[in-house]
């Protein structure tokens, strides 16, 4: 049997180690991975000499460098300059390599920070986009065009979805770098070991945000990269073909503390700080086009956060400092 050789970009990340535990399931797929010592993806030339020399048949363009506001505010230009030349060495050189199937891993940030709620795909470059991470969304809105762009001039079949808000394994738990679900999943697992009396959350509790368990992403990504082209095609907008990928559900932040406080077993208070900022009061994907593509997200909110807080205890070793 020939199996289809898949090119992970970015396998150890939380999205590309979730895709990778899932192709390992198929029998007709051979994976193919590279460190980050092995491959440097912002070299054109190694890119280049590695989709010449192994014959790739799918890319999974999971690799970013990413990070918190901090980051993202701090190294503005090791976000756009990093994220730009990852996405053109992969997507320019697997064309040249003859590679037809590809999909791309974005963001939600990409669009703007007074989109209208949900946000759908026709939302994009329509505003001002959210001032901390501009660079990195620019970067990720780059990628979007480039698969657009290779899809038209070339007649390629080069993809891209847009997640919102993930956790789960493999996530990023350091204590200052962190999002908000792997920052209190460790700030509650800490106040439950110290007998903690009292956990303070930021901010008033009020803002919506939705969330997506990684598995689902990951089965989502699959999904999308081996729908029909015809089904695809028939669903989605050449100039704004990207997917949104997320369950169309939020919560508010008081609701994710409260159940966050629950899966870590942490029976003290949990007070908030309305002197906090709270950021933009609501960020929710419209997921329509996904449904109409058949997928539907499997993981609850409380499972996931059960998962990969189970996740966090099992590998906390990791995180110490």
């Amino acid at each position: 049997m020939n199996k289809k050789r898949v090119f992970i970009a970015g396998h150890n990340g939380m999205v590309g180690s979730a895709i990778l535990r899932q192709l390992e399931k198929a029998e007709n797929i051979e994976i193919i991975v590279r460190s980050r010592k092995e491959l440097d993806l912002t070299n054109q030339q190694a890119v280049c000499d590695f989709f010449k020399n192994e014959k790739i048949d799918q890319v999974y363009l999971a690799a970013a460098k990413v990070g918190g506001i901090v980051a993202n505010n701090s190294y503005p230009a090791d976000f756009i300059y990093e994220n730009m030349m990852i996405e053109c060495n992969i997507i320019h050189n697997a064309h040249l390599a003859g590679i037809q199937q590809l999909l791309f891993l974005g963001s939600s940030c990409i669009y703007p920070k007074l989109a209208a709620q949900p946000m759908s795909e026709s939302a994009l470059l329509t505003g001002r986009l959210e001032e901390t991470n501009e660079p990195y969304a620019i970067a990720k809105i780059a990628g979007i065009k480039l698969c657009e762009s290779y899809n038209r001039q070339y007649g390629r079949d080069y993809r891209s979805v847009m997640p919102t808000n993930l956790y789960g394994a493999h996530d990023n738990f350091h204590p200052e770098n962190s999002h908000v679900i792997p920052a209190l999943l460790r700030r509650f697992h800490e106040a439950k070991l110290n007998n903690d009396k009292e956990v303070i959350a930021w901010g008033s509790g009020k803002p919506m945000r939705e969330f997506l368990y990684v598995d689902d992403m990951a089965a989502a990504s699959i999904h999308v990269m081996n729908l029909d082209k015809s089904i695809y095609d028939e669903n989605t907008d050449p100039m704004s073909s990207h997917i949104n990928v997320g369950t169309g559900i939020d919560c508010t932040i008081r609701e994710l503390v409260e159940t966050i406080a629950k899966v870590v077993g942490f029976t003290g208070l949990v007070e908030f700080d309305s002197t906090k900022p709270d950021g933009a009061p609501r960020k929710l994907m419209n997921v329509d086009r996904l449904k109409l593509l058949g997928w539907h997200y499997s993981v609850s909110l409380e499972d996931g956060l059960t998962m990969a807080y189970k996740w966090f205890v099992d590998n906390q070793d990791h995180f110490r400092g």
